[in-house]
């Protein structure tokens, strides 16, 4: 009985030995400052902009750092602050109003929560508000859209959060349905909406696919219609979608805009978010080709960011480069 003693005290032993070595081991993702050995990129729904930038953005990614890393399918800008706040995603791409938003804990969704866990990292493209009908339709505004029924991207994406709120700015009562772009496409071809809108970089690949199977026409937001916009939501500007960028267009479309970031968590190491933004912008004819609306993702438009805290890996990038930050967009941690 003694000596059976002995041996359970020693395998028991062993065993909490073994159990306090692996706890003293840290898994390398939570280890600070140790780079993490996957990552993942938030984007929107399939069909739209974000995802297919996304793409092209996670193989630069994988390419300057040798990390894998995935792009997943969300609710768009404001799913994406969230999970990159949450820490589960390490990187994500928003538009500066859903930012704004869950920045400062306005609005329902957000809960309250100030999302501070998240940090800028480098602007990607101007997203434009884009709404489109079928030509024998006859909707050729957006005032043209009282009665119907429009699609307005996902829940959570920037059309399908400001796009109904525009809609009742303005007074148009119209029936709104979220979903996927590329859903929404389906459901308007088949007759079960009346008009369409969604709001991302150009082109949008969902819009040229309807354009190949129907006639339509496309519309934007103009005239005393932009100007209560702007008024409403200052981090809006006047935009324009140049005729060139789709065939079916014959005059420049005006429209409202906001800015994109790619967002990353405040925990990434500070040397993997420096390679990250310079090989995004050593790379630029990659993300071009991946997606046209790259042609914007330009260093000296990190300035349109006047109060999202940039993360120190990416400051230090830009102040290499001599663009002059605004001073607000310094985080706590920052260290000159």
């Amino acid at each position: 009985m003694a000596v059976g003693k002995h041996f359970k005290w020693i395998a028991l032993a062993v065993v909490a030995m073994a159990f306090a070595l692996s706890g003293c081991s840290s898994d390398p993702q939570q280890a600070e400052g140790q780079r993490p050995t996957s990552m993942t990129i938030g984007a929107a729904s399939i069909g739209g902009t974000y995802y297919v930038y996304g793409g092209g953005w996670s193989q630069v990614i994988e390419s300057v750092t040798g990390i894998p890393t995935g792009v997943e399918v969300t609710g768009g800008p404001n799913h994406n602050m969230q999970l990159v706040h949450m820490g589960d995603l390490e990187l994500g791409m928003v538009t500066m109003g859903p930012a704004y938003e869950a920045w400062y804990g306005l609005e329902a969704w957000t809960n309250g929560i100030e999302h501070r866990n998240v940090r800028a990292i480098f602007p990607m493209y101007n997203t434009y508000s884009q709404w489109w009908a079928t030509v024998n339709s006859g909707i050729t505004k957006i005032d043209d859209l009282a009665g119907k029924r429009v699609g307005v991207g996902p829940q959570g994406g920037t059309a399908g959060t400001f796009h109904p709120r525009f809609l009742d700015l303005l007074g148009i009562n119209a029936t709104v349905r979220h979903a996927g772009i590329s859903d929404l496409v389906g459901q308007h071809m088949d007759g079960q909406l009346d008009a369409n809108s969604f709001a991302a970089g150009l082109p949008v690949g969902a819009v040229l696919e309807m354009a190949n199977q129907r006639r339509i026409t496309m519309f934007g937001i103009d005239g005393a219609n932009r100007e209560k916009i702007l008024k409403e939501y200052p981090y809006f500007s006047p935009a324009v979608i140049p005729a060139s960028v789709y065939d079916f267009l014959d005059q420049d479309i005006e429209t409202v805009g906001i800015w994109n970031m790619a967002i990353a968590s405040k925990d990434l190491p500070d040397d993997l978010v420096y390679d990250i933004v310079k090989g995004v912008f050593d790379n630029h004819q990659r993300m071009v080709t991946a997606h046209a609306a790259a042609k914007e993702t330009l260093a000296e438009y990190v300035v349109n960011n006047t109060w999202m805290w940039m993360h120190p890996g990416a400051i230090r990038y830009y102040e290499e480069l001599g663009i002059e930050l605004h001073p607000d967009v310094y985080p706590p941690e920052y260290q000159r």
